[in-house]
């Protein structure tokens, strides 16, 4: 005696809960800022292309270098607010990390999009348009209106997605 072969109704008993791509890649680049060593702010980005991850990044000293959380913060010190006198920072950007990140392994940011916990900052946002990258979805604000400018000149959609 043969089985009949189920529909795809009835295979459908259960229904799983996803989260969008959007949610699944802002949650990786959350996880990636937990290995953050800026002791002001803890930021994580994550560069996809084509539902893939390409590279991650987090903020803090390069490699090789001493991390803040030993030399303690100089613009903390300073009472330097938050988005100024970046110059005087031990640490890289997230954004700057995933960026070195893909060109230290040869892989191309053209068209990619990027996740971010935090909004970028101006420096960030002219990195990110001579990238290529042409889509950047983050979940935190940050204090830099002229970023959000600069990406919207460039045509680069912004997308704030909340967790």
């Amino acid at each position: 005696m043969t089985k009949r072969r189920k529909t795809k109704d009835e295979r459908r008993t259960t229904k799983i809960s996803r989260p969008s791509w959007d949610e699944y890649f802002l949650d990786v680049a959350h996880l990636v800022a937990k290995r953050a060593t800026c002791l002001r702010r803890s930021v994580g980005a994550v560069l996809v292309k084509d539902r893939r991850i390409l590279a991650t990044g987090y903020n803090g000293a390069p490699s090789g270098i001493t991390h803040c959380e030993v030399t303690g913060c100089l613009r903390e010190k300073l009472g330097i607010p938050s988005g100024e006198r970046h110059e005087i920072c031990r640490g890289l950007h997230a954004e700057h990390n995933v960026l070195l990140q893909a060109a230290l392994y040869g892989v191309s940011t053209k068209d990619s999009a990027l996740y971010i916990t935090n909004q970028p900052c101006i420096i960030c946002a002219k990195m990110i348009i001579n990238a290529g990258i042409k889509e950047v979805v983050f979940s935190g604000g940050y204090p830099d209106k002229m970023a959000r400018d600069f990406l919207d000149e460039a045509g680069v959609k912004m997308k704030i997605v909340k967790r």
